[in-house]
């Protein structure tokens, strides 16, 4: 009965485990394009004429949204997607890389070409699938200018720190090196990002005629990212995946409403060691030794819209605060109250970083090419499921992951969807007859 049990639970694990070696006769994998938007809402195209994107609903697959991980950031949602792994598993925790011992803090941009922050021991599926005989590229997508585990990605850009967000002629011309990327030199997978419409939605505001203008330039650029795909010929051997890695939301400020001001509070100089504060609607405090306790005490009642938390009693289902590096106290405040530290800064009329849970964090997925249904619509799903579909698109052996084939597989066409389904029904069918043997 043991050994019985125990191979029961191997033949499950082989079946969760991914996609399964291609056999002779089967279709075999694709290429893979996946396009991030900065900063794309789910709702954003729905109150603007966007003509690109409703082909691409008539000719593939559109989900009704999808949630992204907690906390809701560029590069924390960005290597959820690429590794399939929750924040606090992969430890890319905050836009920022930090030290509490130097108290140096470094700029989003920075922070792409530092590995140490990135290489926490979870590879990102250039570096996997690079193992298995694929050739990747990644052109400013986050994390992508890293070492992991001494490997690099074969082709990586990263963005330079003035580079120009939203230049239309630029991003048409990185559609056209992307291409010959494939075409040319025969990658396999390449990752694609561009930092709009997150930057508009930071200066104006998610609710203006300013972002509706810029999600008019992304719907230009999808037009030109298909057409493209017809030129270059890889209509009938690229799928591509278009998503985000969170929302947007108009930040609440005075006179409207009471602000969170955490300064008015507590005295910084006396209490707190480091903090990352003052960046969007989430914030962090290493307090001073002996002062954890004080600081948690005053300020858990200090706003009706702030949630305070010490680490350890974090909700486990944000799945972010087991990492060593999180600090001891976390502070989130409800959709649009940002967590202001020291001081106010007027800048931002819209933001993220806040709960995943709301609508305003929740953003975008569409796919499309040979290996998807048309005109299907997918039920909401989390962002960490993108990673195993990614790997089974590519007929790569996924790492260990949070995600699950399970929420993506109805999107796929019966010739790629094929090869899973068949390692499930006989696992199933071996696991039920060693059931009725038991």
């Amino acid at each position: 009965m043991q050994k019985s049990l125990a191979l029961n639970v191997i033949i499950l694990t082989a079946v969760a485990s991914g996609p399964v070696p291609w056999e002779e006769g089967q279709e075999r994998s694709h290429k893979l394009l996946l396009v991030s938007f900065d900063g794309f809402r789910w709702n954003y195209d729905q109150d603007v004429d966007t003509p690109n994107f409703d082909n691409l609903a008539k000719d593939g697959v559109k989900a009704k949204y999808i949630t992204p991980p907690f906390v809701t950031m560029t590069s924390p949602s960005h290597f959820t997607t690429i590794s399939g792994r929750w924040i606090e598993d992969h430890g890319v925790i905050h836009n920022m890389m930090f030290n509490t011992e130097t108290l140096r803090k470094y700029s989003h941009k920075a922070t792409q070409n530092k590995t140490e922050w990135w290489d926490n021991g979870v590879l990102p599926l250039w570096i996997t699938a690079q193992n298995q005989g694929k050739k990747t590229a990644s052109f400013h997508y986050p994390g992508g200018g890293a070492n992991y585990s001494g490997q690099s990605v074969n082709r990586s850009l990263v963005e330079a720190f003035d580079h120009p967000d939203a230049n239309e002629t630029e991003w048409q011309e990185n559609i056209d090196i992307v291409m010959n990327w494939f075409t040319q030199e025969d990658f396999d997978f390449v990752t694609l990002y561009y930092g709009e419409p997150d930057n508009v939605g930071h200066k104006f505001g998610p609710e203006t005629e300013n972002r509706k203008v810029i999600i008019q330039q992304i719907d230009r650029t999808i037009g030109y990212l298909t057409a493209a795909i017809e030129k270059y010929g890889l209509k009938d051997t690229l799928n591509v995946i278009i998503t985000s890695d969170h929302g947007m939301t108009t930040v609440k400020k005075n006179p409207d409403v009471e602000e969170i001001f955490l300064a008015k509070h507590i005295k910084f100089s006396d209490l707190v060691k480091f903090d990352i504060l003052d960046y969007g609607g989430f914030g962090m405090i290493l307090p001073k030794p002996g002062k954890e306790e004080e600081i948690y005490q005053v300020l858990k009642n200090v706003h009706p819209h702030l949630k305070v938390y010490k680490k350890e009693e974090f909700p486990e289902d944000f799945h972010y605060a087991k990492h060593e590096r999180v600090l001891p106290i976390l502070l989130y405040g409800d959709p649009g109250y940002s967590v202001n530290g020291r001081l106010i800064l007027y800048i931002n009329k819209g933001d993220h970083g806040f709960d995943n849970k709301d609508s305003d964090m929740k953003t975008i997925f569409r796919a499309f090419g040979p290996s998807f249904k048309k005109d299907y619509l997918a039920e909401p799903f989390d962002s960490i499921h993108i990673y195993p579909l990614m790997c089974h698109l590519l007929g790569v052996q996924p790492e260990p992951n949070n995600g699950s084939l399970e929420f993506t597989l109805d999107m796929l066409n019966s010739a790629a969807s094929g090869c899973f389904l068949l390692p499930i029904i006989v696992g199933v069918a071996i696991v039920a007859h060693l059931v009725v043997s038991i």
